[in-house]
């Protein structure tokens, strides 16, 4: 899934001009600002060999995974960025041992798109957005 199909309306629900837009607009509008800092985390953890997958988690409010890497309130922004990789999402119990592999032929090319886990109040979701 990516971030414009999330965006998209359900049919038929008559949206108008004045609604609120939905927070996946802010998301994107943070994400294309910070592409080229978590490109370099996720090359980064590659590269020493942490992880070969890296997960980017896009919070509003606090979560207990991973480390903060880009603040929204120090960087004036609607969503702050958690770092943590796919072996912190099975010990925790995020992603279960057995759906392990098939998360693994789900991710994109690391060098190509972020691997973000969006969390908000109605549950959590995970998205692949391309850097730019």
């Amino acid at each position: 899934m990516n971030i414009e199909e999330l965006l998209k309306e359900p049919s038929g629900n008559g949206s108008e001009k004045g609604k609120s837009s939905s927070p996946l607009e802010s998301l994107k509008i943070d994400l294309d600002f910070y592409s080229d800092a978590i490109k370099e985390v996720s090359a980064d953890l590659i590269a020493e060999q942490y992880s070969t997958h890296p997960i980017f988690i896009a919070h509003q409010h606090s979560v207990k995974i991973g480390e903060v890497i880009l603040d929204k309130m120090e960087l004036n922004t609607s969503w702050s960025i958690n770092v943590s990789t796919l072996e912190e999402f099975v010990e925790k119990g995020i992603i279960k041992e057995d759906r392990k592999d098939y998360f693994i032929k789900q991710y994109k090319p690391a060098a190509q798109f972020m691997c973000l886990f969006v969390v908000v109040p109605e549950g959590a979701n995970f998205v692949f957005y391309p850097y730019k």
